[in-house]
């Protein structure tokens, strides 16, 4: 009899990995449509398990320096990818990820990639499928609400009155 767990999130953030691999964490999770493993020491993404409905995968602060060309295969069905905060040097090392038919959401802020001559224009050649490319567009316009909600927090909060309150009248 097979096992199926039917979880849709899961957050790994500060968990250790062993070599690689999370345990625990296996092809059983078949609806898993989030996965967070932020800071858990990932030098790969070998080990992942094949996560077929997986949608957005945050994989920031650990030490990934390639080896993203496994994705496709494993996590077919991604539309967000945050690889902020890893060992990625070149376009090289991203350029596997054109296999990801709908990725539309790619953060390597802080990765050296970033520091690339004309980065952002190259990024978006080599990855045409792009909507968003750390929380911005081809023309610099912000990610809306929900696909930026991680880039953008707080700043709805400016919306607010100069004395604090929200809406309702102002006394003059």
């Amino acid at each position: 009899m097979v096992k199926i767990i039917l979880v849709k999130e899961l957050v790994l953030d500060n968990c250790r990995s062993n070599e690689g691999k999370i345990e625990g964490l296996t092809d059983e999770f078949e609806e898993l449509e989030f996965l967070s493993t932020i800071n858990v020491g990932l030098t790969t993404v070998a080990h992942l398990p094949k996560l077929n409905k997986l949608k957005k995968l945050e994989l920031s602060d650990n030490r990934i320096s390639g080896g993203l060309e496994v994705l496709a295969e494993k996590c077919p069905n991604l539309t967000h990818l945050n690889l902020s905060g890893n060992k990625i040097k070149d376009l090289s090392t991203i350029g596997p990820l054109k296999e990801l038919g709908i990725l539309k959401s790619l953060d390597l802020f802080n990765c050296e990639v970033t520091n690339l001559n004309e980065y952002r224009d190259n990024v978006f050649k080599l990855l045409p499928q792009l909507t968003y490319l750390d929380g911005y567009d081809k023309d610099d316009k912000e990610a809306p609400d929900s696909d930026a909600e991680v880039y953008a927090e707080g700043l709805d909060d400016d919306e607010d009155d100069e004395d604090g309150r929200s809406g309702g009248a102002s006394s003059v």
